[in-house]
C-alpha cells in the first residue's frame, strides 16, 4: 500500500507503464493513473477504450485532442489536490514541465522514488506463476533449438531461431534482446548477435528470456562446439561453483549484498575475481530488471515471494566468456530455481 501521510502527498500521478499495469492491469501504451487513497483513475486515448474498460480495475477516462498531462492537471483541480507526488524515474522533463505548467493554482509537484517498484518486489502466487511459465517457455525455446545448433550457423541465425522458439512456445516476445556470443566474442558480457559464423572448438554464450503473460524469465547457458580444452574447463567449473554458491546463500533475510560476496569469494579462490564485472543478479518481473539488484553494495534484505536471478561470470580476453544464469524465487529457507535446464557445460 501507498502510504500518502508518510510520503506527504495527497495523490501519486503514476506514468511508468510497468508500474500502471500492476496497479491498475492496463496493458496500453499510453496511459497515467491518478493514485488517491482508496481510488484510482486512469488516463489514456481513444485507441484505448474497449481495452481498458476491459482490463481496469478502476475508473476509466478517455482523453480526446490533448496530452494526457493537460488532462491529469485537470483532473487534479475538480480533486482538489494539492500536493502531487510523481515517479522521478519515469516522467519524462518535457511531460513534468507540462505538466508543472498545467497545474491548477496553489498545487505543487513533488518526486518520489521507487514506490511502485517496492510493492512489486515481493510477488503473489500468481505472478510467480507467471514467472514459472514464463521460464518454463524459455527453455523448452533453447533445447528445441539446441537441436539446429551446428558449425557454420551464424550466432544471428541462433537468436533469431531462439526468439521464433520463444513465440511457438507460448512468449509474446522476448524479454530483451537475445545474447548469442561465440568464441572470443562471449568475452563481452553484452555482446549483440553477428553475422560471425560459429566454427569448431569455441565457447558459445546464450543468454536469452520470453515474456509471457507480462511477465520475464532470464537464463544463460554455455555450450562448446567441440572438446574443450582445460583452459575453458577451469573457467567454466570455477563460474559454476560460484553461481552454486550465490544460491546456496539466497534465503530470506540474507542481504543482496552476502549473495553477490558468495560468488565473488568463489572466483576469488579460483584467481578470476578481476574476471567478474558486472553484479550477481537482479529482480525480475513486469521488466527484466527490477530491485532488488544483487550486488556487492546492495544491503537490501531478501524476503520470500521476491524472484531473482543468480548469473556471476568471468570474462576473459581472447578466450571467451562464461557466464551461467537461472531465475530463482526467495522462499523462507532458501530459495526455488525455477528454471529446469541444465547447468552443465553442453558439447555439441
Amino acid at each position: 500500500m501507498i502510504d500518502f501521510s508518510e510520503l506527504k502527498i495527497d495523490a501519486l500521478l503514476v506514468s511508468g507503464l510497468p508500474n500502471i499495469r500492476y496497479l491498475s492491469g492496463f496493458t496500453g501504451s499510453n496511459g497515467m493513473l491518478l493514485v488517491m487513497p482508496g481510488s484510482q483513475i486512469l488516463l489514456t486515448d481513444p485507441r484505448y477504450t474497449i481495452q481498458a474498460s476491459e482490463e481496469c480495475t478502476c475508473a476509466v477516462r478517455t482523453v480526446k485532442g490533448r496530452p494526457l498531462h493537460e488532462a491529469a492537471a485537470g483532473l487534479l483541480q475538480s480533486k482538489r489536490l494539492k500536493r502531487i507526488g510523481f515517479e522521478k524515474a519515469r516522467l519524462s522533463y518535457e511531460d513534468y514541465a507540462a505538466l508543472k505548467e498545467h497545474l491548477p493554482l496553489g498545487a505543487s509537484l513533488k518526486p518520489v522514488a521507487g514506490v511502485i517498484e517496492k510493492m512489486r518486489m515481493i510477488k503473489s502466487e500468481e505472478e510467480i506463476a507467471r514467472i514459472r511459465r514464463s521460464v518454463l517457455t524459455n527453455s523448452e525455446a533453447f533445447q528445441t533449438t539446441l537441436k539446429r545448433i551446428k558449425p557454420g550457423i551464424t550466432e544471428s541465425d541462433v537468436a533469431a531461431e531462439l526468439e521464433y522458439q520463444m513465440r511457438l512456445h507460448g512468449a509474446e516476445k522476448p524479454a530483451f534482446e537475445t545474447i548469442v556470443a561465440a568464441g572470443a566474442h562471449s568475452a563481452l558480457p553484452h555482446a549483440r548477435p553477428t553475422r560471425k559464423i560459429l566454427n569448431g572448438n569455441e565457447l558459445i554464450l546464450i543468454d536469452m528470456g520470453s515474456c509471457q503473460d507480462g511477465y520475464a524469465s532470464d537464463m544463460t547457458r554455455m555450450l562448446f562446439l567441440g572438446k574443450p580444452d582445460q583452459k575453458t574447463r577451469s573457467i567454466y567449473n570455477a563460474v559454476l561453483e560460484a553461481q552454486l554458491a550465490a544460491i546456496a546463500t539466497v534465503r530470506e533475510g540474507a542481504t543482496a549484498q552476502q549473495v553477490d560476496r558468495s560468488a565473488r569469494r568463489v572466483l576469488k579462490e579460483h584467481g578470476r575475481e578481476k574476471e567478474f564485472v558486472h553484479s550477481t543478479g537482479h529482480g525480475l518481473g513486469l521488466e527484466i530488471h527490477e530491485p532488488p539488484r544483487i550486488g556487492h553494495k546492495e544491503k537490501t534484505r531478501l524476503a520470500a515471494g521476491m524472484v531473482i536471478t543468480i548469473e556471476p561470470g568471468a570474462y576473459a580476453r581472447g578466450l571467451g566468456g562464461v557466464r551461467i544464469e537461472d531465475t530463482v524465487a526467495v522462499t523462507k529457507n532458501g530459495c526455488e530455481i525455477l528454471t529446469p535446464t541444465s547447468k552443465e557445460l553442453m558439447l555439441l
